[in-house]
């Protein structure tokens, strides 16, 4: 991990946060000092394509990712798996986890200055979703947003999603989504909704900064890079990084990000340039 690596003194609290309809797990990493309010908190959701996941997925991923830009407070939040309640129940619970975490700051060990929304995958949709529904519901106001390999395409038509081939472990990922996509968006009609597909979203201006992460070898790849496009097209500020390939040990490995010492790295760059002051003219 080099410069990005687990901090010694990391605290880790298993908590539970108010979403929708009802309670969900959630796990908070401190980074550093836990007695000391940090000004940014990011809240961040799993993956598991909508159907399936849990706090442990990536909990490896997130001890680093405290690490990350000196130290971080992260929140990490289940949601309503769609084998439970189908959309919009996910993206509900998303956004409540926000409103909840803003409400409970002092709890938390935040100063409620800045808010990150961030997740992988299928948890990537829900934070793209929980920055357009923050916008349009008057908030929580959201410093920025990180997408590690979104899936934001239900029609799964990019040319990465049909073309990528490289092993046994990654040629099922397409029939994967697909099964995802069945059991999250059970009706047809909501596959063009801007909350179940922000790709499809036309109204992507006064959305927070943006850093998508996508990756070479991943059939995620292109939908990533055309809603990058398609936020700096909105005036959006947004940072678009495309990770070389990593080796994967098993189909499921993506799903904990392969390439995360890359990954952390920007991850870091990006949290540290909101942390940084704003030059005055």
């Amino acid at each position: 991990m080099n410069a990005v690596a687990v901090l010694p003194q990391l605290t880790i609290r298993d908590l539970v946060v108010d979403g929708a309809e009802g309670p969900l797990a959630a796990r908070l990493y401190i980074g550093a000092a836990p007695r000391v309010k940090k000004d940014s908190l990011v809240v961040f959701f799993h993956s598991g394509g909508f159907v399936g996941g849990d706090l442990d997925d990536a909990d490896e991923f997130l001890r680093h990712m405290s690490g990350c830009a000196g130290s971080q407070l992260v929140l990490a939040s289940s949601y309503t798996l769609a084998t439970e309640r189908p959309f919009p129940a996910a993206v509900e619970d998303a956004h409540a986890v926000l409103l909840w975490a803003r409400k409970h700051k002092a709890k938390l060990g935040w100063s409620g200055k800045r808010l990150v929304v961030a997740g992988i995958e299928a948890g990537a949709n829900l934070a793209a979703v929980c920055a357009l529904m923050s916008r349009d519901r008057g908030g929580p106001e959201l410093a920025g947003q990180v997408l590690i390999m979104p899936m934001l395409d239900p029609g799964l038509s990019t040319c990465s999603m049909r073309e990528i081939k490289l092993d046994d472990g990654m040629a099922g990922v397409a029939d994967t989504c697909a099964a995802s996509y069945r059991g999250y968006l059970p009706n047809g009609a909501d596959r063009t909704h801007p909350y179940a597909s922000p790709l499809q979203s036309s109204r992507l201006k006064n959305l927070p900064p943006a850093l998508i992460l996508s990756a070479e070898d991943d059939p995620l790849r292109d939908e990533a890079e055309q809603y990058a496009a398609k936020l700096s097209a909105a005036g959006v500020g947004t940072t678009l990084k495309r990770l070389a390939p990593a080796p994967l040990q098993d189909a499921g490995a993506r799903n904990e990000c392969a390439c995360k010492g890359a990954a952390l790295a920007e991850i870091g760059r990006f949290l540290a340039a909101l942390d940084a002051p704003v030059a005055e003219d």
